[in-house]
């Protein structure tokens, strides 16, 4: 009897990136480690600055050559570590393994080049099809993002933010990759092409069985298109767990902050609850939980020294000292 393969299809364990100057030290990533089952959709939550974009650069390895580095961790696709992997070998892995939708349409494209030959770029980097069948899978790229392939002699300056969010799509696409890193792909349209965008990319996404890391500010979006959460707060995931887990127990402060900060239709209330404070300073982040200058339930614990994962009672995970106090609402301002 054949043993099952447990292996997860994408693991990463303690990963920590930093960005230099002469003057200061970024810490951007500090730790995280999560895991992603085959077909399904993670979604990464937090701030701007909290590292998520960072994560997935790291994936594809495509950090700065000057004034970045990955200082420790392990990136594994199916068993095999990217971070140890060839230059050359990484090379056959972006566009045909693992692609990324950018965040920003109007800079992602090369505002000189065709979009079809953009895409017909990526298809020939990793196919020995004749240029003629190339191009034939390029319009039929174009055609799957419900842009006509008369189009593809036309110029990025051509199309609005929208088709151009779907000629970036259709780029990541184009070799069937089995990982999608998704940048907050919808940031820089109308809410409107938004949704189109969205609804899209989880067409595709199921029609081609792709496994996605899901980068976004907005909770919405997670509800609607993902399976698991992490929750990113200053380079570490502070509460990691199902969607149901998360949405339905939040547990670290953090993110029942998050969820605070989100107007409720069903409640007659006159303000919202934001976050009191800022996101730390990266080049100088407090000692113990990088979270305890804003949190109303930090004791002088949260202060030093290495904050523990624990399980939540629902068997989610959750970094922080106080779980008990944060459920009961046993704050000092409470």
């Amino acid at each position: 009897m054949s043993e099952v393969n447990n292996t997860p299809f994408l693991e990463i364990n303690d990963l920590k990136v930093e960005y230099f100057t002469k003057e200061s030290v970024v810490h951007a990533v500090n730790g995280i480690s999560l895991k992603l089952d085959k077909g399904t959709t993670l979604g990464l939550v937090g701030e701007t600055g909290a590292g998520k974009t960072t994560v997935a650069k790291s994936i594809l390895r495509i950090l700065p050559d000057v004034g970045a580095r990955i200082v420790g961790g392990e990136i594994k696709l199916e068993g095999k570590d990217l971070l140890s992997v060839s230059e050359s070998e990484m090379r056959q892995i972006r566009g045909k393994k693992i692609s990324m939708i950018f965040q920003d349409p109007m800079t992602a494209l090369n505002p000189v080049q065709k979009v079809g030959d953009q895409i017909a770029e990526v298809i020939a980097l990793h196919s020995d099809d004749s240029a003629e069948r190339i191009r034939e899978r390029a319009e039929e790229m174009l055609e799957m993002v419900n842009i006509p392939k008369e189009r593809y002699t036309e110029y990025p300056h051509q199309f609005s933010g929208g088709m151009k969010q779907r000629v970036v799509i259709a780029i990541a696409l184009a070799c069937n990759p089995e990982l999608l890193l998704a940048d907050e792909p919808t940031t820089a349209l109308d809410v409107t092409i938004q949704a189109q965008v969205l609804r899209l990319i989880a067409e595709l996404r199921d029609k081609l069985g792709t496994s996605m890391i899901l980068i976004t500010h907005d909770m919405g979006v997670v509800a609607t298109h993902c399976d698991t959460v992490a929750v990113v707060y200053a380079g570490s995931i502070v509460e990691y767990g199902t969607k149901e887990q998360i949405f339905d127990h939040p547990t670290h402060p953090y993110t029942i902050g998050l969820f605070g900060a989100i107007p409720n239709m069903n409640v007659d209330e006159r303000w919202l609850h934001p976050i009191e404070g800022l996101p730390p300073d990266p080049t100088n982040l407090p000692s113990g939980c990088p979270f305890n200058p804003r949190c109303k339930y930090a004791t002088e614990a949260c202060r030093n020294g290495e904050v523990p994962v624990c399980k939540t009672p629902d068997g989610h995970e959750c970094r922080c000292h106080n779980i008990e106090a944060v459920l009961k609402g046993e704050g000092k301002d409470a």
